[in-house]
């Protein structure tokens, strides 16, 4: 019974065998190239690189996508790992010649993840191919034995990832995107109908509601793995991210119109048709993202915005009548949520590698599109070279523990002074309370397994019998290890190299007690360094980029409104602060969800801040568009409404930075979110100005309503920083 209870645990923290099937192709691959290389060919430098680039590549690297793209990406990884190991080997000769590589390297290496976070996954596994060169013996004679070794272990791996036991395929962020298009597209076409025809669509609107946000709430970046997330600085992963933001919107917008649906049916509704054709649009875009798809088409909701336009009702005929106001409410609404519905079709043609066409309306959100992706690179590198960038930190704190390290190790004269450094690399996290969590483990466990190393060592002596259980220790090390946690781990790892170099170089005990000396160096260095190195991680970070990214969103909001009123040149300048801000925000905020958090801290929905800046700017720029610079000018008691309401939302976003900032609790109030309501206070000034006037003043009023919207459902929590990831109507 207690085994079934054990197993049964296993399986459930092992869902698919995911973990098992790893483990058994990374025993497989380790013990062909081992026993090929130590016992068949006979060499003990073949084998050592040989077995550390299976256990580098295969355990160290988390790569993303299916089975062929992990194997791609090994094969792909092979000229940076044979640099990595010439430069190691040609530095070993001096102990701080091997440091100041390490320095260089660590930081190259952890710093290029800013470019594509994918590469973070393979960054431990580079930096282990450097550190195991670069200690003694200096033998530059052997490089072609240890190229050779590390290029058998990743060929095989690679070839073991698609053929033997490959792991199902999870679900992708494109499908995902795909799945919330198609529920968005659905509430569309139910709001669409409580427009024309309240009673008839009023049973399934409210669980079509219910299924939209729960898709759209699946591709928020934090509730899927680092590996698949759009989270790289490529024009295709830039564009699903503006995707998710722009659907967010798209939803958003629609749940105001279902909200406000008229009481009476309205067949010939501009709002009405202009919806049906952003669900077959929106319905459209997120199929075209599978593979072999068509590329979407946005040329027939161009014709649906069109004719809305022309549609848009002020009055009756007379420019003195009064507007019908929850009319022209729901069309300015209908148009605003037009424009992001074409922000994702053009997203979706991004993300497909379709090209842009030079007179598509949309492409100026989309201009990095035109770009190499070298030129993106160099952007988002040299966004992070920021005094508070979190990549920037986490970098230097790596570089400079493992480069201090290596000094000790070299000084000391350690044996197997590497394990220093790989204790330091598996010590060290982004923040203090992140490696103080895992050093527990990591000396527990590498305590036990000395124990348990050393006593075995003591009776048994010969190397025959270490050979024979060589495929035992790599399957419980990297299988059985996984799924106990982090304690077993690290004990089944300190029995496994044991085990290993009891073939390499016999030492008796004594190996198991230079292995827990090197580790306790080796944990001490990675605390230090994470207590006397920016220690508060990405949160800290975070929140100070959050507060900037505030601030620059509240300067292009009431640069906004001052070009509408004549009073400023188009924001452009605002804007792109606003666009610069978001670089580093995205930054930390995918570190900090890979952090531990402090229970005592107050949460915030993060995702609902980041969607600030995406609803500005591209709210902005379709304003910008269709409402010139200057088309308020000279209305001076429209003018006067406006600068009061951008006044409030100034505040209302410096509020929101300092609670950020500090973790306060907000006790504002939600704003109204019903058309009549927003619109209510600016009906005695429509009556007497002409139709165009009123239509600008209609359209961004509403626009700053949208944002006041946004702002009341963003505030420090002290539940679980998931609540909110849903707008509840």
């Amino acid at each position: 019974m207690l085994g079934t209870s054990l197993l049964g645990r296993l399986r459930r923290r092992d869902p698919g065998d995911a973990i098992l099937r790893r483990a058994a192709r990374l025993t497989l691959v380790a013990s062909v190239v081992f026993y090929g290389c130590r016992y068949g060919a006979g060499s003990s430098t073949l084998a050592t690189y040989g077995l550390f680039g299976t256990i580098a590549a295969g355990s160290f690297a988390q790569l993303p996508g299916p089975a062929p793209q992990r194997a791609r990406i090994l094969l792909l990884s092979l000229p940076a790992v044979w640099a990595l190991i010439t430069v190691g080997s040609l530095l070993a000769w001096s102990t701080w010649a091997a440091a100041g590589g390490m320095l260089v390297i660590g930081f190259v290496v952890a710093f290029a993840g800013v470019g594509n976070p994918r590469l973070v996954g393979l960054a431990s596994a580079f930096q282990l191919f450097y550190i195991l060169a670069s200690f003694p013996p200096y033998q530059p004679g052997t490089l072609p034995e240890r190229l050779g070794g590390v290029t058998l272990a990743v060929v095989l791996l690679a070839v073991a990832e698609v053929f033997l036991w490959p792991d199902p395929v999870p679900v992708s962020y494109r499908q995902r995107l795909a799945a919330a298009a198609d529920g968005v597209a659905a509430f569309l076409d139910i709001a669409a109908e409580s427009l024309t025809g309240p009673s008839a669509a009023a049973g399934g609107r409210d669980t079509r509601r219910e299924r939209a946000y729960d898709v759209v709430a699946a591709i928020e970046l934090s509730r899927n793995p680092p590996a698949w997330a759009p989270t790289a600085a490529g024009a295709q992963d830039r564009a699903l991210r503006i995707c998710a933001a722009a659907l967010r919107e798209v939803l958003a917008e629609a749940d105001r119109l279902a909200a406000d649906a008229p009481p009476e049916p309205i067949p010939d509704l501009a709002a009405g048709r202009l919806l049906r054709s952003c669900a077959d649009t929106t319905r459209a875009a997120g199929r075209s993202l599978s593979p072999g798809a068509p590329a979407v088409d946005p040329s027939d909701l161009d014709v649906a915005v069109g004719r809305a336009e022309a549609a848009y009702p002020v009055g009756a005929g007379d420019v003195r009548a009064a507007p019908d106001v929850p009319r022209l409410c729901r069309d300015v609404t209908a148009l605003a949520l037009a424009d992001q519905v074409r922000v994702f079709a053009v997203g979706c043609r991004v993300a497909t590698g379709a090209r842009l066409d030079g007179g598509d309306a949309s492409s100026g959100l989309f201009e990095y599109a035109r770009h190499s992706p070298w030129a993106l690179y160099w952007w988002q590198f040299r966004s992070h070279l920021a005094p508070r960038s979190a990549h920037l930190h986490s970098s230097l704190r790596l570089a400079v523990a493992l480069a201090i390290a290596r000094v000790a190790a070299g000084v000391l004269q350690l044996t197997h002074g590497f394990w220093v450094l790989l204790a330091t690399l598996t010590v060290l996290r982004t923040s203090a309370v992140d490696t103080r969590t895992a050093l527990r483990p990591a000396v527990l466990g590498t305590i036990v397994g000395a124990v348990v190393s050393g006593g075995v060592m003591v009776v048994v002596d010969e190397p025959i019998v270490y050979a024979v259980v060589l495929p035992i220790t790599l399957l419980l090390a990297f299988g059985l290890g996984r799924l106990l946690g982090p304690v077993w781990q690290q004990a089944l790892f300190t029995v496994l190299l044991t085990v290993v170099f009891a073939q390499l170089s016999p030492e008796g005990w004594r190996l198991a007690e230079a292995r827990l000396v090197d580790v306790l160096l080796g944990a001490v260095i990675g605390v230090l360094a994470g207590v006397a190195m920016w220690p508060r991680g990405a949160g800290h970070d975070l929140r100070h980029n959050a507060t900037r990214y505030l601030e620059a969103s509240a300067d292009a909001v009431d640069q906004t409104v001052q070009a509408m009123l004549g009073d400023a040149p188009p924001p452009e300048g605002a804007l792109d602060r606003v666009r610069r801000r978001m670089v580093l925000i995205d930054s930390s905020y995918c570190q900090y969800h890979s952090e531990r958090h402090d229970p005592r801290r107050q949460r915030v929905n993060w995702d609902a801040v980041l969607s600030t800046g995406h609803h500005v700017v591209p709210g902005a720029e379709s304003l910008l568009r269709r409402n010139p610079p200057g088309c308020l000018a000279g209305w001076p008691e429209a003018a006067a409404l406006l600068r009061d309401s951008a006044g409030r939302l100034r505040s209302a976003y410096e509020t929101l930075a300092d609670e950020v900032a500090h973790g306060r609790t907000s006790g504002r109030a939600p704003v109204p979110t019903t058309c009549v309501d927003q619109l209510d206070r600016i009906r005695p000034l429509l009556g007497g100005a002409d139709r165009q006037s009123v239509r600008h003043l209609v359209e961004v009023d509403r626009w700053l309503a949208g944002l006041a919207d946004i702002l009341s459902r963003i505030h420090p929590s002290a539940a679980d920083g998931s609540a909110g990831h849903r707008r509840r109507p």
